[in-house]
């Protein structure tokens, strides 16, 4: 029977305004940031967004712990290197990032089938045991791999694109924006998909999805080639920016475990967490690691607390807060907040002073035992030097478990609240 009218779809506003403001930024990020440095971390966060959220099709998505997927990044940075090396025709530099995908995807096609036939920890040490297994073999096979010294390109070739041969860094930038931007889109349009949805069944109920009638490891089969593609699209990526690839540091499982570390800290469950973990990959990775040495250490702590008292990441975080916002309930709480900074700064100064102690007389002992610490002059043999370090790192601590205990409080009452509101909206 034929409709006698016509039903539309209202246009999602917020949804739209979001991507707009998501495109804006990446289109005035270098405007705004021109050093060598500012244009040279926002290249990599580009693609590493993509790489990020890719690892999210599996992990938060999928509910699949990966340690190898810088496999499929590292294969597409190869073959994307040795497509722009290629003699005779080149591929257009624009394309080569999808290059690399068709490469990610195509090895995730061979890989992923024995890969995504177990899950769960089985699906995890397959992954861990064909990560290795590929990284051992950039050292067996040096005319592909390049050996330890890797392989070398230059993007400056064929005709230019619109005017550009992507010679400048700002050039190279503007065309990772655009594939960050499109694969985002892609990625976000995937989790709406039947495929997407069904996906997200298999990581909470994998038996009742065998129930009616769907096989999991067809579901998983596919979510790892589509991840295995975008993975593959920002290892092209990376290949245009650095111009060299090198198999210990592309497949290695040191790759991959940084892809899992950042893609929690940044929350695996929501759709935006990968992108604040791929902003903090970079901000660790270049600059957190030239002002220390201990940067790892600080690193893993980071991440311990966070799986302790955080363990959706900080998107989670995020939106607890913005739900309360929502309820006009959050500024109660913003004392409580800064009081929790302010305290946990001055507990992090006094530790990290001890640290950065230990670490100077380890690694700087020639140097003589005197340091500075944020603008303060240390000794690190000194026993007034660690005395102070401990009474503030204490003293920190102390304050601080005051102030939490304080917030815990005033959280359940402001949630015990925001349920009230929402039982009295329901009940009009």
């Amino acid at each position: 029977m034929k409709s006698s009218h016509y039903s539309f779809k209202p246009l999602n506003i917020g949804r739209i305004v979001i991507w707009s403001l998501f495109a804006l930024a990446l289109a005035i990020a270098p405007l705004l940031f021109q050093s060598s440095l500012a244009l040279t971390m926002l290249s990599q966060i580009g693609y590493l967004i993509i790489i990020c959220l890719s690892y999210n099709i599996l992990l938060g998505q999928g509910g699949m712990l990966s340690f190898g997927h810088a496999v499929y990044t590292g294969l597409g940075s190869f073959i994307a290197i040795h497509a722009m090396n290629m003699a005779g025709q080149p591929i257009p530099l624009v394309l080569i990032p999808l290059v690399g995908g068709v490469a990610g995807l195509g090895f995730a096609v061979l890989l992923g089938f024995v890969t995504t036939k177990k899950s769960g920890t089985t699906f995890a040490m397959i992954t861990l045991g064909i990560g290795e297994l590929v990284a051992s073999m950039a050292l067996m096979f040096p005319e592909f791999f390049g050996g330890e010294g890797g392989i070398t390109t230059n993007r400056v070739y064929g005709k230019p694109f619109l005017g550009m041969t992507f010679g400048s860094q700002m050039e190279v930038y503007y065309l990772i924006a655009v594939y960050c931007f499109a694969c985002t889109v892609a990625m976000f349009a995937f989790t709406g998909t039947p495929l997407g949805r069904i996906l997200n069944a298999v990581r909470d109920n994998p038996e009742r999805v065998e129930f009616i009638g769907y096989n999991t490891q067809r579901v998983r089969y596919f979510a790892f080639i589509i991840a295995g593609f975008f993975a593959g699209i920002g290892g092209g990526l990376a290949t245009i920016n650095f111009e060299i690839v090198t198999g210990a540091d592309s497949l290695n499982v040191v790759r991959s475990g940084g892809y899992l570390l950042f893609t929690f800290l940044g929350g695996a469950t929501f759709f935006f967490g990968p992108i604040i973990g791929a902003v903090l990959l970079v901000i660790a990775s270049v600059l957190l690691s030239e002002l220390t040495k201990a940067w790892l250490l600080y690193l893993g702590l980071v991440f311990l607390f966070m799986v302790m008292y955080a363990p959706g990441g900080i998107a989670s975080l995020i939106m607890m807060n913005l739900r309360l916002a929502k309820f006009g309930r959050l500024k109660p709480l913003i004392a409580s907040y800064l009081g929790l900074a302010g305290t946990g700064l001055v507990a992090i100064l006094g530790a990290a002073a001890m640290v950065e102690m230990i670490y100077h007389l380890q690694l700087n002992a020639a140097l003589g035992p005197t340091m500075t610490f944020m603008g303060i002059q240390l000794n690190a043999t000194a026993l007034n030097s660690w005395f102070g370090s401990a009474f503030v790192m204490l003293t920190g601590l102390g304050l601080f478990e005051v102030v939490r205990r304080h917030y815990i409080h005033q959280w359940g009452e402001i949630q015990e609240a925001v349920e009230k509101d929402i039982k009295r909206a329901e009940a009009l």
